[in-house]
Formats: structure tokens, sequence, C-alpha cells
């Protein structure tokens, strides 16, 4: 005989509190362990696919994890070092970049860039915070993201935490589908393959689509010798996820640097206005059609505030979370609403019903 609804929701809510209450006592000791375990997830199609090929699990997980190395110590000593330098160099360069729009505008508009006026005082506030500001929230960022725990065990754990949990991914979602409570198992499992699918198709999808944009500006903002054109690409592409986003931002700076480096040349202005409209056209013709697909993504607002929801509550660790959380609610509520219509609470006491 099955428990009675009263009870079921109240162990459910304490298993909640109980994972809540160690995302919040515990997050700075998760952080590696929920970092390998997204590893793992994320890896987890193409060891199967490894599989299918003829490969052993433990062959698979060896040849992704020495990939992944080389990856990681390729970007550790030739891209981040050169992404933090030119973060930091871009806000050292603001003053100057707010001087020159001052010039830029006065020489234009004398009656609003005069000595005395809003406009002037305003833009070099801007300057003079973003200067003082600037390399702090740089520096903070990463601190926060490697210094949770001390930056070795950190390096150290991560990997081996993804090793083990890939190698034993199918072990472990097997032992968990057999711990689901019996009466509600088929149910919970349509509602877990789900989830899987929406984070499989955005997420996954949607991760690659930034990953492969922020190459694609990166590059070619380089290629055409912006300065600054590395850090832009990296923005432009982290924030990809939201659509438009990424390439107004990323365009809208590229274009406003390349007006005060390029303003003799403005073939090259044209270029890297060119650079942000092919990206626009590959996201949203092959990448997004052929790595997302028709799926239920997330809705960019309902992303921004779980990212700031769980940003708020639990730090770097609930910024991690956020996405897949936010995932979960989502198909979740999407349930929910179905049982609601489905319910005599919608329907009525309808005779035909």
């Amino acid at each position: 005989m099955a428990l009675p609804v009263r009870d079921q929701v109240k162990y459910w809510s304490i298993a909640t509190a109980v994972l809540v209450a160690a995302l919040w006592f515990l997050g700075d000791v998760l952080l590696p362990f929920i970092v390998g375990g997204a590893i793992a997830y994320m890896m987890d199609p193409i060891a199967d696919r490894l599989e299918r090929m003829g490969l052993s699990r433990v062959l698979a997980t060896t040849t992704i994890s020495l990939i992944a190395l080389l990856i990681f110590v390729l970007m550790a000593v030739l891209i981040i070092p050169m992404v933090v330098e030119q973060t930091i160099a871009l806000f050292k360069f603001a003053p100057d970049l707010i001087q020159r729009l001052q010039a830029f505008l006065a020489e234009r508009f004398p009656s609003i860039a005069d000595e005395g006026s809003t406009l002037r005082q305003s833009l070099a506030s801007i300057g003079a915070t973003i200067q003082s500001r600037g390399a702090e929230l740089v520096q903070s960022v990463f601190s926060s993201a490697l210094g949770v725990v001390n930056a070795v065990v950190f390096i150290v754990v991560v990997p081996v935490v993804a090793f083990y949990l890939l190698l034993d991914w199918d072990h472990m979602v097997a032992r968990i589908d057999a711990l689901l409570p019996r009466d509600h198992a088929p149910q919970i499992r349509a509602i877990a393959s789900e989830i899987d699918q929406t984070l499989a198709s955005f997420v996954r999808g949607q991760l690659t689509v930034c990953a492969i944009l922020g190459t694609f500006y990166a590059v070619g903002l380089a290629i055409v010798g912006l300065q600054f054109g590395l850090v832009v690409g990296v923005i432009a592409g982290l924030i990809s996820f939201i659509p438009y986003v990424g390439a107004l931002v990323g365009g809208a700076l590229a274009i406003g640097l390349a007006l005060f480096q390029f303003w003799s040349d403005p073939i090259w202005i044209a270029a890297v206005a060119a650079i942000f409209a092919a990206g626009q056209f590959l996201e949203g013709n092959i990448l997004t059609p052929k790595l997302v697909g028709e799926s239920v993504g997330l809705h960019p607002v309902w992303l921004l505030l779980a990212l700031s929801a769980f940003g708020t509550l639990f730090g770097f660790v609930g910024m991690l979370v956020a996405v897949p959380v936010a995932a979960a609610l989502g198909v979740i509520a999407r349930f929910a609403v179905g049982q609601y219509q489905g319910s005599r609470l919608y329907r009525g006491l309808h005779k035909d019903d």
C-alpha cells in the first residue's frame, strides 16, 4: 500500500531541504565534485560512442581524459594568461578610451561636451570607475572560481572525480534507478528522461555553440588585428547562450574599439562588423540547428533569474548548478501544469469528462 500523499510530500520536502542545506554549508567542499560531475555528464555521450566503436569503457574513458588533459594544459599555458592579460589591459585602457570619446564628441558636438557639461563629467567618472574597479573585478572572478578551495586541490581532484564518474556513469544511473520508489518509478523515469533530453540538447549543445562562436570571434578579431580582440571574442562567446545578446554586446564593443583603432582605415571597421555578421549567420543557420535542434530550450529570462538567484544564495557553486537546476525545474513545472490541466480542479465535474 502506497504512503499517503501527505507523508510523501513530507519526505520529499525533507530530502529537498537536506540538498539545499548541503549546498549552503558545503558549497566550497562540493565545488570540485560538482565540476567533475558536470564534466563526466558532458563526456558520457562521447564515451558511449567510443564503446559502440569497439573500445572498452576503461579505454574510452582514458582516451577522453588524455585529450581533455592536453586541451586543459594548452589553455592554461597559452590562452588563459592572454585572456587575463588583455582583460586587465582593457580596464587600464578604459580612461584613455573615454578621453578619445570625449575628444570625438567635443569635435563634433561642442555644445554637449564642454568642460562643465554633465556628459563630460559622467564619461570621466565612468572611466575612473572602470580603471579602479576593473582589475579588482577580474581578480575577484578568478579568485572565486579557483580560490574557493585550494587551487592545487581543485586542479587535482576535478580530473580524478571526472575520470571515475565517467568510468562508472552507466552503473551509477542503474543503481539510482534501482532505488526509485516503485510506485512512482515510471513517472520519475519519464521526467528524468525529459530533463536529460533538455540538458543534453540545450546545455551540451548550447555550450558547444558558445565555445565555437567564442573561438570564431576571437580568432577572427585577432586576424584583423583588433586590440583586445581575444577578450572581446571570449566575452561574446560566453554570453551567446542568450539569443542575439552575445553578438550585439560583442559586436558593439568590437566595433567601438575598431572605430578608435582603425578610424583612418574604414575597411578594417567593416571587417570587424563582417566577423559578427558571419558569426550570427553561422549560429542561426548551422550551429544552433545542428547542435541544439528543435528541443524545448530555456528562456533567457529564466536563465538569468536562475543564475542571479543561485549565485546570490550559494555563490560560485550556485552559478554552476543554476542552469541544470533551471532546466529540471522547467520540466517539472511543465509536468505540474499538465497534471493540473488534467485534474478536476481545472476541468470541473462535467458529465462528459
